[in-house]
């Protein structure tokens, strides 16, 4: 079960960084430490939910690596697999796995969305770049990362709406 408090915590909070995301396309490493720190109270409020082991921090873990290959390759902003990383700790260890299947559905569906917008909107400008072999002009039209924040959010609020039982009401 995740406790009520903790779900709507976890839906203001990326309610807020989803909203700073889109606008300024920066996520702030205070919000790490927040969600730390709120972690630290949760180990004690709810011990047998939150615990201190190497389990719980798989996630978390993978999420700094894979964020910063991510990173390297320009997919994904330093920011986001950072605040990835902290918000795992907060989602009890039961559900990690399939938080993060609705991220990945949540993620495919809003990247594949964008992808066909930005072909469509672009169609003209793509079929000349090709016909020239101007790959770094192909680049810049799909090379553009997309606020991750506002992905979380939804994902996160498709998981509670399709498990509401796990959240006791």
């Amino acid at each position: 079960m995740i406790p009520m408090m903790v779900f709507i915590f976890l839906s203001i909070q990326l309610l807020v960084v989803a909203y700073i995301d889109f606008k300024t396309s920066k996520i702030s490493n205070t919000w790490l430490i927040i969600n730390f720190i709120f972690f630290c109270l949760l180990t004690i409020v709810y011990p047998k939910i939150y615990v201190w082991n190497f389990s719980v921090m798989l996630f978390p873990v993978a999420f700094l690596i894979v964020g910063f290959a991510l990173f390297v390759v320009n997919i994904m902003g330093g920011g986001d697999s950072k605040y990835l990383s902290s918000l795992y700790l907060l989602i009890p260890l039961g559900f990690q796995e399939i938080v993060f299947l609705y991220l990945l559905y949540t993620t495919v569906i809003v990247g594949s969305s964008l992808l066909l917008f930005n072909t469509l909107k672009n169609f003209d400008k793509i079929v000349l770049l090709v016909k020239i072999g101007d790959v770094k002009g192909i680049k810049k039209i799909f090379g553009k990362k997309f606020t991750y924040a506002p992905v979380i959010f939804i994902a996160w609020m498709w998981f509670g709406w399709q498990n509401h039982s796990v959240l006791g009401y």
